[in-house]
């Protein structure tokens, strides 16, 4: 399905794409991913739809899998990647996001930023004529949810009315579920301790849009005949008072126990890196119903279809 204006556009969040455009990209990921089998990881695709087109990464937080899949990903679209961190680059030194964007917006024919506060990938939108790419903020992480709907398709379930069921700490991951669950009409129960639920925001968009979300502090009962159980790390890099938050976590440890309240067929996400024996014990992140390995190789599927999107070559 291509776009008929070829028009870019910013991919802050789930909601700038929409549902059916979602969809779009889940099937052309589907398809995409299909047809290079048995192709090297950095062979083009057939088509290189993105042929001459640079991506800069600018990555204010560290990274594994969001740096090698869009490089990777960019690749096998036929374009290429530039590096940027803040330790060499003059964002380091006090630049201006608003100046930042648009230079690179002459330089380069988009831009993906990795960064805390989401205020600043706002910005970056504001002032950029090349499309932007929310590769995770604070508040949200919509490309991870894209891989998790596709590792979810892939493992033979259909969205509408799917129950997920999410354990820990109220972040930016599961506010972007909370969001997809709204856009693409599944159910989720979310199990948090006292004080770490979401943003209530993220909760009402997500209920505006047909989906029943569910707050409990019962585990147990968040799990029972789940079709998708998912969890994060518990501490993210830089946050304090760890000892008590590990404290108030513990009870939702996804484990044995509580994934056989699930569905037989449940499946496992969690977007890594995990502290296994923490928010997930080994007996369940190496287990069969584990698919955290296919979730992370379908970053780079997941985001080819997101890139092409925002240059205008997919979706409506």
């Amino acid at each position: 399905m291509t776009a008929s204006s070829g028009a870019y556009r910013h991919f802050l969040n789930l909601g700038d794409a929409g549902g059916d455009d979602i969809a779009a990209m889940i099937n052309d990921a589907i398809d995409r991913k299909a047809a290079r089998i048995g192709l090297p990881k950095g062979a083009p695709d057939a088509d290189a739809p993105l042929k001459g087109r640079v991506l800069a990464l600018v990555f204010e937080k560290n990274s594994t899998r969001t740096r090698v899949s869009f490089d990777i990903a960019m690749r096998q679209l036929g374009g290429s990647v530039l590096l940027l961190d803040s330790a060499s680059s003059q964002l380091g030194r006090g630049e201006s996001i608003a100046d930042t964007a648009r230079v690179l917006s002459r330089m380069v024919d988009g831009i993906m930023l990795r960064t805390d506060d989401h205020a600043k990938i706002e910005e970056m939108a504001r002032h950029a004529t090349v499309p932007v790419i929310n590769g995770l903020t604070d508040m949200s992480h919509p490309c991870q949810i894209m891989a998790d709907l596709l590792t979810v398709i892939e493992h033979g379930k259909s969205l509408p009315g799917l129950e997920v069921s999410w354990f820990g700490d109220g972040n930016n991951v599961l506010h972007s579920i909370l969001e997809a669950a709204g856009l693409m009409k599944f159910n989720v129960r979310v199990a948090t301790p006292a004080g770490y639920e979401p943003d209530p925001a993220f909760v009402e968009l997500a209920r505006a849009g047909g989906a029943t979300i569910t707050l409990t502090q019962d585990a147990a009962a968040a799990a029972r005949g789940a079709d998708v159980i998912v969890t994060d790390t518990w501490i993210s890099m830089g946050q304090e008072h760890v000892h008590n938050k590990l404290a108030a976590m513990a009870p939702y440890q996804v484990n044995a126990a509580l994934m056989a309240q699930a569905k037989p067929d449940a499946v496992f996400l969690h977007c890594l890196p995990a502290h296994v024996d923490e928010e997930v014990s080994e007996e369940v992140f190496e287990g069969p119903q584990s698919v955290v390995f296919d979730e992370a190789e379908n970053r780079i599927h997941a985001q080819k279809s997101v890139l092409l999107w925002s240059f205008g070559l997919l979706g409506s």
